[in-house]
């Protein structure tokens, strides 16, 4: 074995090489190399004009060796994909897939832009135009783009406390929110800011969409219940409202909701669990529309209210208004972007593994707000991936984003065709969607998995989620991420420290509460430290030591 060591010059090149020469034969060889010393003109030069010198020239030696194609591949990422389609075994996945997603996210956007306190107008609005976009500009190719519960609570949340949901103005500021949102979300995936969100730990999203499908699936039951409950996204709010309005409780859509909730919850639990069945779980929020409306049709009682006038065609181009809001709206655009980049980037991460290529966080970002840039120019609402929805279309065989494409044409053919059919959907029916999808978001599971695995985590679940459900779901996400943070500033600042000793017969030096028979040292003691020491940590490794 070798061992090198780099002399400071030339002449102690020489000293060394003397040293060497008189060394017993018996020692190991030592090989000397000298010390390159840095160019005059190079030394001469201030240390940050060289460094960011080097950098432009790399920077400008990569652009110059990039080709047309991947400069296509950057500014469209869907190249990738359209250069190496395989017609013949993609086609027919694609397809399918493309339907089956569309399928069922016309009711689900109905159902989304009730619950954000829009026109279901909005919602298929929402559906259309991003999917095509993002279809471009996105690098997952299994992704399933649109509306999603947890950001629409987040819009109706914040809006509703501006202006009456009734108003223009209502729908105006949602439309101005998409606009920010995507704004935000190509400033992060240009600045390659995705890093960010590794700070929010896993233990506070499930606590805080714990909580929120729970604030969701309340703020539902008025269309189950037949009269109105106060808006709020806090548990006690709603449950007061819902306690004092027990008097004006109808039957009728009482029981049409929960017959449809029962039917939706049926045919999920049947297609996870049964494989030849799997297509009930895509066919339930169709079916759940189709039931309700010929029961509405066939009972025809005036207590079972329905969606109403919806109007029929593709969204007109027009630009955002009330810019004078910017201001109020800017808290809920962050969040609302941290929410739909954790939402998404997370199950396209997965999705991507699973398919075998590669994805780029940066670009998914960038593709996920071009996408509601353009969106809000044509009428819709904040959008961001789905869990559910990209769930179904993996499992269904999409192989690349032309299965969005076809999605978007069956909305662009719902929009066009088939909205004078909607007017009759009971609004129950579509709560029942909603709550339907909500339940899957009570994860349960998880919080029992932490008590078992990791305490620590299991109380930042825990916070998460009674913090957002009595104080609202911006306070739950700031106290979630704020205790996180401290979490990791503690660990930083306290890090763990193991005593060595010396295995016996060897040179190994190991942690000796793992290895009780390691040898130790009267009057030395060997610690290795478990993180970078930097000014937040000297005191407590220094009291450490003198307690040793």
């Amino acid at each position: 074995m070798e061992i090198s060591y780099a002399s400071p010059s030339a002449s102690s090149l020489a000293s060394s090489n003397s040293a060497l020469s008189s060394m017993p034969s018996s020692t190991r060889p030592v090989k000397v190399i000298p010390l390159q010393h840095p160019s005059t003109t190079s030394s001469s030069s201030p240390a940050g004009g060289y460094s960011a010198g080097v950098l432009v020239k790399k920077w400008t030696g990569k652009v110059k060796q990039m080709t047309w194609i991947n400069w296509m591949e950057l500014l469209l990422p869907c190249s990738r994909w359209i250069r190496t389609y395989k017609w013949r075994e993609y086609l027919q996945s694609d397809l399918l897939s493309g339907i089956t997603i569309g399928i069922m996210l016309v009711p689900q956007a109905m159902s989304y832009a009730k619950l954000a306190g829009l026109q279901p107008i909005y919602g298929l609005y929402s559906g259309f135009l991003p999917l095509f976009v993002y279809a471009f500009f996105g690098s997952s190719r299994q992704l399933a783009v649109g509306p999603v519960a947890l950001v629409s609570l987040l819009v109706s949340n914040v809006l509703g406390g501006i202006v009456n949901s009734s108003e223009e103005l209502y729908t105006e500021l949602a439309i101005l929110l998409a606009l920010m949102v995507g704004v935000l979300e190509c400033v992060m995936g240009l600045l390659r800011l995705g890093w960010l969100i590794r700070f929010i730990s896993h233990s506070v999203i499930s606590g805080f969409t714990t909580a929120s499908a729970v604030v969701i699936g309340l703020s539902q039951v008025k269309y189950f219940l037949g009269y109105d409950v106060s808006r709020s996204s806090k548990i006690v709010p709603l449950i007061e409202s819902i306690i004092a309005g027990a008097d004006g409780f109808l039957w009728a859509p009482f029981i049409m909701g929960s017959v449809i909730l029962a039917v939706l919850q049926i045919m999920k639990h049947l297609g996870k669990t049964r494989k030849h069945l799997r297509f009930l779980r895509v066919a339930g929020p169709l079916t759940a529309v189709v039931m309700g409306t010929t029961l509405a049709k066939v009972l025809n009682l005036p207590s079972i209210s329905l969606v109403g006038d919806i109007p029929q065609g593709l969204p007109k181009f027009s630009v955002p208004k009330s810019f004078e809001h910017v201001k109020s709206l800017i808290p809920t655009a962050f969040l609302i972007t941290g929410v739909a980049i954790l939402e998404s980037v997370g199950i396209a991460k997965a999705l991507a593994a699973k398919n075998g290529y590669e994805l780029d966080s940066n670009q998914e970002l960038f593709g996920l707000g071009v996408s509601n840039v353009v969106g809000s120019f044509f009428s819709a609402y904040p959008t961001t991936g789905s869990f559910s929805r990209s769930a179904v279309n993996h499992e269904s065989g999409a192989k690349t984003s032309l299965s969005q494409i076809v999605t978007g044409i069956v909305m662009g053919g719902a929009l066009l065709f088939l909205t004078p059919l909607f007017e009759h959907i009971p609004q129950c029916a579509l709560a029942a969607i909603v709550i339907s999808a909500v339940i899957t978001l009570v994860d349960y599971d998880e919080a029992i998995f932490l008590w078992r695995i990791n305490k620590k985590d299991f109380l930042l679940w825990v916070i998460t989620a009674i913090t957002t459900l009595f104080l609202g779901i911006e306070i739950g996400v700031l106290i979630g991420v704020g205790v996180s943070l401290a979490f990791v500033i503690h660990e930083s600042a306290n890090p763990h420290m193991a005593v060595l000793g010396r295995l016996p017969g060897t040179t190994v030096y190991r942690n000796i509460q793992q290895y009780p028979e390691a040898y130790t040292y009267n009057g030395i003691v060997i610690v290795r430290i478990d993180a970078p020491i930097y000014f937040a940590n000297t005191s407590y490794i220094s009291d450490s030591k003198q307690t040793q």
